[in-house]
């Protein structure tokens, strides 16, 4: 599975963006996407994903105002960032879990920058 992520940059305090991931290759209907951050220094951790059902999980600091979505049709992730904040500086990367047989794989692409400052 290859994953193609775009939509990173620089935008002010209480602006938005919104990434987008593209995944190719061998794609599993029963999967989950979604969007992980590390910023400099920290490590690695969630934002939100979404399942192939429509199911959606976020971390506490960033509901109210990320919203994941996705297009199955297209295999593509999405995430809205509305109200960002200087702590949602941090690299984001786009993620491709595939389940089978009672277990998983993680895909993961390249990695965007999100920097929010004045």
């Amino acid at each position: 599975v290859q994953l193609q992520a775009s939509g990173g940059g620089l935008v002010q305090p209480g602006g938005s963006l919104k990434l987008s991931c593209a995944a190719s290759g061998s794609i599993f209907s029963i999967n989950a996407m979604g969007w992980y951050r590390q910023a400099p220094g920290k490590q690695r951790e969630l934002v939100a994903t979404i399942t192939s059902g429509g199911s959606t999980n976020y971390a506490d600091s960033v509901k109210g105002r990320f919203t994941i979505s996705r297009d199955n049709a297209k295999n593509t992730v999405y995430l809205q960032m509305n109200s960002l904040k200087p702590e949602d500086t941090a690299v984001y990367y786009c993620n491709y879990r595939k389940y089978y047989s009672g277990t998983y794989i993680d895909y993961w692409g390249q990695g965007t920058q999100v920097t929010v400052s004045s």
